[in-house]
């Protein structure tokens, strides 16, 4: 078994090793460091010439490697902290993602800006945010956040492989887990199975895809607590749930969850980051749109509270979502009182 860390850095030695066009960067992500959660762990020794240690400067980067990509290059540049995907705005949504645009399809930017996202390992307001939902709508950039239940290292690779800007999201949390695989259609617990698109979906179900009586929508480092919530509403109150994880966030496979909430007529979707103008906002939108009719009941939203990370521990539980709140959230949807 591969833990979700040691997937990503098999897929850059992979990459690094077959594609000399692919360059590495970021700060201290050379040895004897391995970068801050140590995923570029050896690889500058096995690829001295295509391994960069950088400036701290992330908005200097992101120009840097706009321009390698358009000279030929498939740079990918490492943020430490997923904060400072800030400081990286105008170069990506002003340049990277708009050359292809503005040269009428002569120029390629296939960059790929990777970087660990979340919270709740107690590490302050300015590192341990949730806020790739600031990037969802920006066209020409593809936002990826594969959770422990995708194949990590194959999105990494077909991210590599894009001839678009790809913003790679790792949920911190998920680095030590063990990639789940799916075989022959079950996981545990759950049924599962996968969509067919190069950034695809998993689909778990613990009512082995018959009449389910939730349907929650996902990603990334929330599905833990999904499963977990998921399992103690089975076991307490025989509540079935069909879970759909997609891994491409601004380009969500919506005719999944139609599809669902046609036999289950309530959906819950859960986010980390913060309610307002998120993720869950625009695939509530989404699902209104296609598919309102199926609905019975309103559309319930598990996220972040409205307000910055918080300095204590105690204090960032309280503000991120906790298994509680999906199972909240559960049973207000099916109609059950929560005892």
């Amino acid at each position: 078994m591969i833990t979700y860390g040691q997937s990503i850095n098999k897929a850059l030695d992979e990459k690094l090793k077959i594609d000399k066009k692919v360059i590495l960067l970021g700060e201290d992500i050379k040895e004897p460091y391995g970068g801050a959660f140590k995923i570029t762990k050896e690889l500058s020794k096995k690829h001295p010439n295509q391994v960069i240690n950088t400036p701290m400067s992330e908005y200097a980067l992101t120009g840097v490697i706009t321009g390698m990509a358009i000279r030929g290059l498939k740079p990918v540049l490492e943020i430490m902290f997923g904060d400072f995907i800030t400081i990286c705005a105008d170069q990506l949504i002003n340049h990277a993602t708009k050359f292809n645009w503005m040269y009428n399809n002569q120029v390629r930017v296939p960059i790929v800006i990777r970087t660990p996202m979340g919270g709740r390992r107690g590490y302050g307001p300015t590192h341990s945010q949730t806020i790739e939902k600031m990037y969802l709508g920006i066209p020409g950039l593809k936002v990826i956040a594969p959770s422990h239940f995708h194949d990590v290292g194959k999105l990494l690779i077909n991210a590599i492989d894009d001839e678009n800007p790809v913003l790679f999201i790792e949920n911190k949390l998920l680095y030590p887990k063990k990639i789940v695989e799916i075989k022959d259609g079950y996981m545990d617990d759950f049924s599962a199975k996968i969509t067919e698109d190069s950034y695809y979906s998993v689909i778990l179900s613990n009512a082995d895809f018959e009449e389910c009586d939730v349907t929650i929508l996902t990603y990334g480092g929330m599905l833990p607590y999904v499963i977990d919530a998921s399992n103690e509403i089975l076991e307490k109150e025989e509540i079935t749930c069909e879970i759909i994880v997609p891994s491409y966030l601004n380009k969500a496979n919506i005719s999944e969850t139609i599809k669902s909430i046609e036999t289950s007529g309530r959906l819950v979707i859960v986010e980390e980051g913060t309610k307002t103008g998120g993720w869950g906002a625009e695939m509530t939108a989404k699902v209104i749109e296609q598919g309102f009719d199926l609905l019975e009941e309103p559309i319930s939203r598990v996220a972040a509270l409205d307000l910055p990370i918080a300095n204590t521990k105690t204090l960032e539980d309280k503000i991120l979502p906790q298994i509680s709140d999906i199972k909240k959230a559960i049973m207000g949807v099916a109609e059950y009182n929560d005892t």
